[in-house]
């Protein structure tokens, strides 16, 4: 399959099947009080959901694509989007605040198939500005999920409770389901498929983890993404507590970010095959520190309000969507061969810095919009400093 342009209607569904893992974080962020009050929990156990749920994501990030080298892109999904469902279902009918953990661990295990697997379809079906192209369309058409998702939950925990958040997110996993069943295609072919014995998986993992360019990448991604995600992570208290606005209005936050990460994939896309991938990744980098550093100078010499406090978040996702997909390629290159486990590897250490920032850094920096300032200014040095140790890395191999 080699079309010319990337397929619309592909790079949809592949945004909707890795959307279903930040929907499944930021549809439930307007429920927290009720979700408290309901199963007789604290702030920081409610909080603590979001780890439970953050953590096995992260862990099973490391299986997803190896799974899928083995067996194949389309089986993969279609399992992971059957227990999804399930575990949905049984959030939806908790009594306990600790079934809630116990059942958002299990809903995290599956979660991070669609972004895995979506990743390693791209560089399976299309190679160079295109491959970027495409990344480009999933990424700005995925963007959607953070906005729409404490939209769509905060008017269902209005209407209808917080449970019917969980009972939403199992009836659109049916509709993913449904759709997938029917055009989702098998992009790997047998004779390409790698082994899941345990003494090849161990030494592949050992080369891709002990790869200090594919880490470097990686972490980069990481740092980059934590530093936009520590906002929603601290959303009840950042929007509700020091902002002043309803459960209702969360797009206030959402809104403005999600149109940031449409505008710098649309770019990412539109710079394609025009500058360097190095070149569009180094614009990203300067368009986040630029609102980095506004952020922190705006929370400095004035007091939160609306819009100062959501314009650098606005900014800062348009160098992060923009740099983004250019960093996943180079990423993904390092290992043509295991580009599922690349994949993996990728997410896993992504999910893990984004479970560091949701169950340490944003309760520790969520008390003022200062403080939030700046721990997104710390995770972006991080992810600069990953990024220049890359260049380095590579430079090196090929002096040798």
């Amino acid at each position: 399959m080699k079309p010319d342009r990337p397929r619309k209607g592909l790079a949809l569904l592949l945004a909707a099947l890795s959307a279903l893992g930040p929907f499944s974080i930021d549809a439930y962020l307007p429920s927290f009080n009720d979700i408290g009050l309901t199963l007789s929990a604290t702030p920081l156990q409610v909080q603590q959901t979001l780890t439970a749920y953050l953590l096995p994501f992260a862990f099973m990030s490391l299986w997803h694509g190896s799974i899928s080298d083995a067996l194949g892109r389309r089986r993969v999904i279609l399992w992971a989007l059957v227990l999804f469902g399930l575990t949905s279902l049984g959030c939806a009918l908790v009594t306990q605040i600790e079934q809630l953990w116990i059942l958002r661990a299990a809903q995290g295990t599956t979660a991070g198939v669609g972004v895995v697997v979506g990743r390693a379809i791209v560089r399976d079906l299309f190679d160079g500005p295109l491959a970027q192209k495409m990344m480009a369309h999933v990424s700005m058409t995925f963007a959607f999920a953070p906005a729409l998702a404490p939209v769509i939950g905060g008017w269902l925990h209005s209407l209808f409770g917080w449970r019917s958040v969980f009972l939403f997110l199992a009836l659109f996993t049916v509709l993913l389901f449904c759709i997938s069943w029917r055009f989702l295609p098998e992009t790997l072919p047998p004779e390409k498929r790698q082994s899941l014995k345990f003494g090849y998986l161990g030494r592949t993992y050992c080369k891709v983890l002990t790869c200090p360019p594919f880490l470097a990448v990686c972490l980069a991604i990481a740092f980059n993404f934590s530093g936009f995600f520590l906002y929603p992570l601290s959303a009840p208290a950042f929007l509700i507590r020091h902002l002043g606005v309803s459960e209702r209005e969360f797009l206030w936050l959402f809104g403005p970010a999600m149109a940031g990460m449409m505008l710098g994939s649309w770019l990412s896309g539109h710079l394609a095959g025009k500058i360097s991938a190095r070149a569009t990744i180094r614009r990203g980098f300067l368009i986040m520190v630029l609102a980095a550093a506004t952020n922190v100078t705006l929370n400095l010499i004035l007091p939160p309000m609306l819009p100062w406090a959501i314009l650098p978040i606005f900014v800062y996702t348009i160098g992060m969507a923009l740099a983004m997909p250019s960093l996943t390629l180079l990423a993904l290159d390092l290992f043509p061969a295991q580009r599922g486990m690349a994949a993996s590897c990728q997410s896993f250490l992504q999910s893990a810095v984004s479970s560091l920032t949701a169950g340490i850094i944003a309760p520790l920096l969520w008390g003022s919009t200062l403080t939030l300032s700046f721990g997104m200014t710390g995770l972006l040095f991080f992810g600069v400093f990953s990024s220049l140790s890359y260049g380095v890395f590579v430079m090196r191999r090929t002096a040798s």
